[in-house]
């Protein structure tokens, strides 16, 4: 892989990490009813389980998808489908205080890595990386030195939308606040599915 190139994917992967999208919606919301600590490993799930989405889609599970159309549709219905069962339970969420006792916890790191499969956003990444950043010269190589340059970049990015939602858990106290924002999460983390489903399909 060139220097321009390495350079040109940390930028995409950076981009595609940071933007708002379904993890970071659930990762603001966690810091905020969680924080940081209690989200790590929702955080290490999603960088490391993204990673091996990464390197499924560069043996051929893009492929797969390309000549069998319906499964890729039944995959994006399914996520939507858990997007919105997540959306539901941020909008549920109570008081910071009272979920650090309650049945409420934040993702674990095998849910979060699980989550990748059905999330719509992280496969349009996937398949980005792999037809447009791996050359084809020693593609196997190349397409784990991908997967895991993502996942060093992934994890820093998506960590900043915990932290800025730790950032605001006092100024959450407020019951109706908090109630406000996490409707608000909720909300976004529909919309987000919008514009990945209506686009995902051209990509592949």
């Amino acid at each position: 892989m060139t220097t321009e190139l390495l350079i040109a994917f940390i930028a995409f992967a950076f981009v595609t990490s940071v933007t708002p999208g379904p993890n970071n919606m659930m990762l603001l919301a966690s810091g905020v009813n969680f924080g940081v600590r209690r989200s790590v490993p929702h955080m290490l799930g999603i960088s490391l389980g993204f990673m091996v989405l990464v390197i499924a889609v560069g043996l051929g599970l893009g492929q797969l998808f390309e000549q069998f159309p319906p499964l890729y549709n039944a995959l994006r219905y399914a996520g939507a489908a858990y997007l919105l069962y997540l959306a539901w339970k941020i909008a549920r969420s109570g008081a910071p205080q009272a979920n650090a006792d309650s049945r409420s916890k934040p993702f674990t790191f095998l849910q979060a890595a699980a989550f990748q499969w059905v999330n719509p956003k992280a496969w349009v990444m996937a398949i980005g990386a792999i037809t447009t950043y791996t050359p084809q010269q020693g593609f196997l190589f190349n397409v784990v030195v991908i997967a895991a340059l993502f996942a060093l970049v992934n994890c820093p990015s998506v960590g900043l939308w915990t932290v800025a939602g730790s950032l605001l858990r006092r100024w959450l106290e407020n019951p109706l606040r908090l109630r406000v924002f996490n409707i608000g999460m909720a909300l976004l983390l529909v919309a987000s599915l919008y514009p990945i489903l209506i686009d995902v399909k051209g990509t592949l």
